[in-house]
């Protein structure tokens, strides 16, 4: 399904989702070149909210540019397939394969993302427009990380998704992710 199509049928879990969803549509009907970094105001990424079987632990890994731990994902790169993108991020991040608990958008985003230096060249600060999906891996299997990318991944329990070594911006995130989690 297409980007836009999976956002006009997203149903808002709350005041921010529906918020976001409206800034999402406009942001599609406004730029051409949404899906790929070129468009310096702001592109589509696509992230996983991944859990263990027993939904008791969540998988993390440590960004870099953001300086703490967050949930895997990252940019879209033209593809219109967010699924698939949050799949292929969750593996070259983690290592993990996963499982798909379901395939409609799981949860939205808008997130600032704050001027920094990438491969050596800057980037200046945009937006993301987040898609999150729910998938499942198996907290027994051998994790790996991309070191340019981050320097650690690992799971944690649900209760320590909004600790200190979270992203600042990411503990409302994760808060939000985990209750609905608990909602179905």
């Amino acid at each position: 399904m297409k980007i836009k199509e999976s956002i006009i049928e997203y149903n808002p879990y709350n005041e921010q989702e529906l918020k976001d969803k409206d800034y999402f549509l406009k942001f599609i009907n406004t730029f051409e070149d949404y899906l790929t970094r070129r468009n310096i105001f702001g592109h589509f990424t696509s992230s996983a909210f991944v859990v263990n079987k027993d939904r008791t632990k969540m998988l993390v890994v440590y960004h870099n540019i953001y300086d703490g731990w967050i949930y895997p994902g990252g940019h879209a790169d033209g593809e219109e397939n967010l699924l698939s993108v949050a799949i292929r991020e969750v593996e070259e991040e983690t290592g993990l394969k996963t499982k798909i608990l379901d395939d409609k958008i799981f949860a939205i985003q808008a997130n600032a993302t704050k001027a920094h230096i990438k491969k050596g060249e800057y980037i200046s600060s945009h937006t993301h427009l987040d898609v999150i999906y729910l998938l499942e891996a198996d907290d027994k299997q051998e994790l790996k990380y991309r070191k340019d990318e981050s320097s650690g991944v690992k799971w944690i329990s649900l209760s320590d998704a909004t600790n200190n070594e979270i992203v600042d911006f990411v503990r409302p995130i994760h808060q939000k992710l985990i209750s609905k989690l608990k909602e179905l």
